[in-house]
């Protein structure tokens, strides 16, 4: 059994102006740390646009959502267009947003058809900001929440989690999981922050378990709201499928968030995971990226992230 890396060129074209924060370079960085001979046992594989994505999208996401996201895409065939302060496409937007989807649902195809231990998908743009209704947050789709949806849909599975440690919460998750106890969320971010959610009373029907920090913390309290607001609900949860929202602008390097955290800390979190997926369902995970604005700190972040993962898979 082995890691699949999931991603595609198409990544790189969605074109979000000069000075925005959720840039192609951030492809780039992970591309030329992910090069390295030690991921050479890497299964790799290409983000398909599949022809049946949308019936998918609309497990997660409201038949209008769909309608407005695609009219913009016919739209847009030049320049970019801002679906709000902070959410930008441009022509090959479309196509990297459905790719970004596809490589969620290939992801869990390969992953619970056993043909890999678990995933990463290297793809932008990003999804937990992504709510049932709307764009937001530069993510247009929620990609680990159409995963989800899609491991119960397509494969029968029936309790599926989401752990999300990126810096800003993720409330498009929270939202569409928010009524139904057999999908689980679990966020460590920073708060106070974008987008203003993640509070510890936002529980859902018992469901969701937000561990917010503040700015400056690090290691220590990162571990421990992990540990008990995470983890052990988690186990309790005992999930057939572990789907990670790995945002990695937690980094002390990222100029988005406030947090302390190194390699190290998203590699201890990776395998903490990894435990409770050994223990419930067979190993198996799939990670979607989210955030990581720094471009060291993403590399070096995605470089343990996947390095934890093949260990797990070995």
């Amino acid at each position: 059994m082995t890691t699949v890396l999931i991603t595609h060129p198409a990544f790189v074209a969605h074109d979000t102006g000069a000075g925005h924060p959720e840039r192609p370079d951030r492809m780039r960085a992970i591309d030329a740390a992910l090069n390295d001979t030690r991921f050479s046992q890497l299964l790799r594989r290409e983000a398909p646009l599949r022809d049946d994505d949308a019936s998918y999208i609309a497990l997660a996401h409201r038949q209008r959502h769909l309608d407005e996201m695609l009219a913009l895409a016919r739209r847009v065939t030049g320049g970019h267009e801002h679906i709000d302060g902070d959410t930008v496409v441009s022509a090959g937007t479309w196509e990297a947003a459905r790719r970004a989807v596809g490589a969620g649902l290939d992801a869990v195809d390969r992953v619970v058809g056993g043909e890999a231990t678990n995933a990463f998908c290297q793809v932008r743009p990003p999804g937990h900001h992504a709510e049932s209704f709307r764009a937001m947050g530069f993510c247009l789709f929620n990609n680990v929440a159409i995963a989800a949806h899609y491991a119960r849909a397509k494969h029968g599975l029936e309790r599926l989690a989401v752990v999300d440690f990126d810096v800003h919460h993720g409330n498009g998750t929270q939202e569409i999981f928010w009524s139904d106890k057999n999908l689980f969320y679990g966020s460590t971010h920073q708060m106070p922050l974008f987008p203003g959610t993640g509070a510890l009373r936002e529980t859902g029907v018992g469901n969701i378990f937000n561990a917010p920090l503040r700015a400056g913390n690090g290691r220590e309290q990162f571990e421990e709201a992990f540990r008990d607001r995470i983890l052990g609900p988690l186990q309790n949860f005992s999930p057939d499928l572990v789907l990670i929202s790995a945002g990695f602008d937690a980094h002390h390097r990222d100029p988005l968030g406030g947090l302390q955290l190194t390699e190290d800390d998203f590699r201890w979190a990776t395998e903490a995971l990894a435990a409770v997926a050994r223990r419930h369902a067979n190993g198996r995970i799939v990670s979607m990226l989210e955030g990581g604005y720094d471009l060291t700190g993403l590399a070096q972040s995605v470089a343990a992230h996947v390095d934890a993962l093949i260990e797990a898979g070995a």
